[in-house]
């Protein structure tokens, strides 16, 4: 079956560079009520994959012998990594000033909620037990 859908995929102007059979393996909970299932890692490359990705992934989702698929793409992380420079030391990049407020930012003017049913103006919330 996996060489059906690597026949798809190189047919289509895709690469495959790697594939790793990890064999039988335990899920990580029961799929319609199995608790195996054999995993394959393909590993591919192409320029242009919008035609092909999605023809395969359809045949996949179609075949009832495919409990999960995943895929991943990887350029953009690597570009995303390449983009990010990596920090060295507390002032290397500045991080805005956020006074005594730590992460939650500025609240706003809480004034204009109105006023709550509950409470009054100058109400502490305490509680006593008289004896």
């Amino acid at each position: 079956m996996a060489d059906d859908y690597k026949t798809m995929l190189t047919s289509r102007g895709v690469e495959i560079t790697k594939e790793e059979n990890w064999g039988r393996r335990k899920l990580a909970y029961p799929i319609n009520k199995l608790t195996e299932g054999k995993y394959i890692l393909i590993v591919f490359q192409s320029e242009d994959a919008s035609q092909a990705i999605p023809a395969v992934e359809h045949r996949m989702l179609q075949n009832d012998k495919i409990l999960r698929f995943l895929t991943v793409r990887t350029d953009e992380d690597i570009k995303r990594a390449a983009r990010v420079t990596p920090r060295r030391g507390p002032s290397a990049v500045a991080e805005p000033d956020r006074g005594d407020r730590g992460d939650r930012g500025d609240r706003g003017d809480r004034g204009d909620r109105g006023e709550r049913g509950d409470r009054s103006e100058g109400y502490v919330a305490a509680s006593s037990r008289e004896d």
